[in-house]
């Protein structure tokens, strides 16, 4: 993995959807977390409690559009896109450096369906001393993401031999094409049918 800034510290920078002092971030920051919990086992219960307890839009056929970590949380559901906003502010919020990843997928279950833009996060564990990325996107029937220090378990494998993409860049910000077609929109399966970005 290439990190977009050699800071650690710009992993931690809040943003306009990464907005970790917000009152209702900071209400389930102090639910998920105590002072005891080291730095992997915070980012186990972020990643898991986003993973779990918010839906993916599709999974649930929600046509509500969310965007901020704050919109995230109070309304329980949004694309990965939304969802890895939300992680990051939460790990952001407790000094884990926290960025975001992208692989390039088909939409559906061929090319001709087109493709999308996939988010995923990535988190840099100083205890460790390296970064592991981790996909709250939701399992279902197929995906199966985890927690893990070790080998990666994320929700999808890419197949370059249908020109899918796995990006190596860790990102201080999301992706702008992502949060512009988030803001643009107002029904989440119209967008997430028709208007996915395709590629960073």
């Amino acid at each position: 993995m290439i990190c977009e800034s050699e800071k650690l510290d710009d992993y931690l920078i809040e943003l306009v959807e990464v907005n970790y002092s917000h009152p209702k971030i900071k209400a389930k920051v102090d639910e998920l977390f105590n002072p005891s919990q080291t730095e992997i086992e915070k980012a186990k219960v972020a990643f898991e409690f986003v993973r779990d307890e918010i839906s993916h839009s599709w999974d649930i056929q929600g046509k509500r559009v969310t965007c901020k970590a704050t919109d995230v949380l109070q309304y329980k559901e949004g694309i990965c896109y939304a969802k890895s906003n939300l992680l990051a502010s939460l790990l952001r919020s407790q000094g884990i450096p926290t960025g975001f990843c992208y692989q390039r997928l088909m939409l559906f279950d061929t090319p001709e369906k087109g493709y999308s833009l996939h988010a995923l996060n990535a988190v840099y564990l100083k205890s460790l001393n390296k970064w592991i990325r981790l996909d709250a996107r939701g399992n279902k029937t197929g995906v199966d993401a985890q927690f893990s220090i070790d080998g990666e378990k994320l929700a999808f494998s890419v197949n370059e031999k249908f020109d899918e993409k796995d990006y190596s860049v860790i990102f201080v910000k999301p992706n702008l094409k992502t949060i512009v077609v988030l803001n643009e929109h107002t029904d989440a399966l119209e967008m997430y049918k028709q208007h996915l970005p395709e590629s960073i």
